[in-house]
C-alpha cells in the first residue's frame, strides 16, 4: 500500500536537525516488542493530590514497558496557580471519557489504561497490575504499530493488520515534552519543584485504519512545530459524538535527553 503523507509539510531546519537526535521507540531493547498498554495521567499542577501520581508516571515512562502520557488539565487554575501545562484540549478529552464511561465526573489524579477503565493516578500497585492483567488479552493493544526516523526529516508510522473494529478507528499523534521540571511558587502545591514526565501539548488524528496494515510518513518537524520533544501513536476507537474508546494499539518515539 502506497505511503500516505500529511498534506501539510514543514521544511525542518538546519539548527533543528543538528539539534535534536531522536531515538527508537522506548520499548525496542528486544526486537518486534510492543508496549504493555498505554496510560493517561490526567493531572494538574494546581491539585495537591497530584505528585504522587505524577511520580508513578514518571517511572513507567522511564521502565518503557507503557506508553505514559500525561494529560494536564486547567479546571483547577483558579486555586492560585496557573498549571503551565494545561491545554484545554486536555480537560476536554478527559471529559470524553467521563461520558464514555459513564462516570459523573472527573477528577485529578486519574489513570485512563488503555481507553476501557479508569482508577486514581496514586495507585501505582493497582495500574501495574492491571497492565499485567490486560497485557496479551483482547483488552490489551492487539494491533502492532510502530514509529521509526525513517529519513533525516520523515517518521514513518507502520501499523500492523488485524480483525477490523466495531467502530471507527483513528490514529492519533499526541506531540509531548519528555521532561518538564516546574517550580511551584503557589497554590496547593507551593514550594514544590516537580518533574513531569512525558505532558501531552497537542493532539492531531492523522488518519483511519480498517484493519488492513499501512504505513503513514510525517514530517519530523510536525513535533517541532508543536514545541514538543517526542511523539506517541494511538490507534483509538471513536465511539461516536466525539467519545474516545478502546485504545488498540500504540507506539512513542522521543529525543534523546
Amino acid at each position: 500500500m502506497p505511503l500516505r503523507t500529511l498534506s501539510r509539510r514543514i521544511v525542518i531546519s538546519a539548527p533543528f536537525v543538528a539539534a535534536v537526535a531522536y531515538v527508537l521507540p522506548v520499548y525496542a531493547g528486544d526486537s518486534g516488542q510492543q508496549p504493555e498498554g498505554v496510560v493517561e495521567l490526567y493531572t494538574s499542577q494546581g491539585c495537591g493530590s497530584c505528585p504522587p501520581a505524577d511520580a508513578v508516571l514518571k517511572s513507567l515512562a522511564t521502565e518503557g514497558k507503557v506508553v505514559a502520557l500525561a494529560f494536564h488539565v486547567d479546571y483547577w487554575d483558579y486555586r492560585g496557580w496557573r498549571d503551565s501545562l494545561a491545554v484545554p484540549e486536555n480537560t476536554n478529552r478527559q471529559n470524553a471519557y467521563r461520558t464514555a464511561l459513564g462516570l459523573n465526573g472527573v477528577y485529578t489524579p486519574q489513570v485512563i489504561l488503555n481507553g476501557r477503565e479508569h482508577m486514581n493516578g496514586q495507585d501505582g500497585q493497582k495500574i501495574r497490575r492491571r497492565i499485567a492483567e490486560t497485557r496479551n488479552t483482547p483488552t490489551g493493544l492487539t494491533i502492532p504499530v510502530s514509529i521509526e526516523k525513517a529519513a533525516q526529516d520523515r517518521l514513518l508510522i507502520d501499523i500492523g493488520s488485524g480483525p477490523s473494529a466495531t467502530n471507527p478507528v483513528r490514529v492519533l499523534l499526541a506531540y509531548f515534552n519528555r521532561e518538564s521540571i516546574i517550580a511551584i511558587p503557589d497554590g496547593e502545591n507551593a514550594g514544590r519543584k516537580v518533574n513531569y514526565a512525558n505532558s501531552v501539548r497537542a493532539m492531531e488524528t492523522v488518519g483511519m485504519w480498517d484493519g488492513a496494515a499501512q504505513k503513514i510518513e510525517i514530517p519530523l518537524s510536525e513535533i517541532a512545530s508543536k514545541k514538543a520533544s517526542g511523539c506517541a501513536v494511538l490507534l483509538q476507537e471513536m465511539l461516536g459524538e466525539g467519545k474516545p474508546g478502546p485504545i488498540i494499539g500504540a507506539s512513542i518515539i522521543a529525543a534523546k535527553p
